[in-house]
């Protein structure tokens, strides 16, 4: 966290010009905490512009529809390692790590990288509900049911407002026969996204019996990989970065 080490000698540094100045601790403190503040916030801003950069570029390599297998596997590895060249700025910035981890881990998810997959995604920071809705997914498809609503329950805490992830919990518990469950979840959903309409149509499909279908969370319901998605003619599939 050299960002945070580099603030705080700035912060202290003025604080100790004012002290020289023959000025009391009271007069040291505003103008050391603005210049701390004020390193710290342009530090920052920096690195959240370089990371930005680094995803862009992997972004559009995963944009462009592959002509073969072995090109798009090509693509895949090169959007990951060039996500992978912005981890040492997780030294410089709090929080940056889980972010580029949760960026890796969603892509070698998308592409059922599973193994590879899943350490990045435990190491994604904990306001990336959708990151921890994957793992609760491959816990799913493992019959690893505690594990999995464990998993879940912490996805919906970090990110109450993602329709999506609120869906994939009481779709899954439908799928397992947890019929109850799955209807207590998206009553939940809806109380914390009272103007979510897809939310409220699941939730009524549920009471009225029926299948809760997830086409109103498509395309980003596919990333799950818990439905086959429709073929794509073009043989590849487009992946959008969840920023948190």
């Amino acid at each position: 966290m050299y960002n945070l080490l580099i603030a705080l000698a700035a912060g202290l540094a003025v604080a100790l010009a004012v002290l020289l100045a023959h000025l009391s601790w009271y007069a040291a403190i505003v103008p050391g905490f603005l210049a701390f503040a004020g390193v710290f916030l342009l530090l920052a801003r920096r690195v959240g512009k370089k990371v930005k950069a680094i995803m862009d570029q992997a972004q559009k390599e995963l944009s462009v529809q592959p002509t073969s297998q072995r090109e798009r596997q090509q693509r895949i590895d090169k959007a990951v390692k060039t996500l992978e060249s912005a981890l040492p700025w997780e030294k410089w910035q709090p929080f940056i790590g889980g972010e580029i981890h949760a960026q890796i881990g969603m892509v070698q998810y998308m592409f059922k990288d599973y193994a590879r997959a899943e350490p990045h995604l435990r190491q994604a920071g904990p306001r990336n509900g959708f990151a921890r809705a994957l793992v609760a997914a491959l816990h799913y498809q493992r019959k690893q049911y505690p594990e999995m609503e464990e998993a879940f329950e912490d996805a919906v805490k970090s990110s109450r407002k993602e329709g999506v992830i609120w869906a994939a919990y009481a779709w899954c518990l439908a799928q397992m026969k947890e019929r109850e469950k799955a209807l207590k979840v998206l009553s939940r959903g809806v109380e914390a996204n009272k103007s979510d309409e897809k939310l409220k149509a699941g939730l009524v499909a549920l009471q009225n019996d029926k299948r809760l279908k997830m086409k109103a969370w498509e395309p980003l319901w596919w990333q799950f990989g818990l439905e086959a998605p429709p073929e794509l003619t073009s043989g590849g599939r487009q992946v959008r970065f969840q920023r948190r």
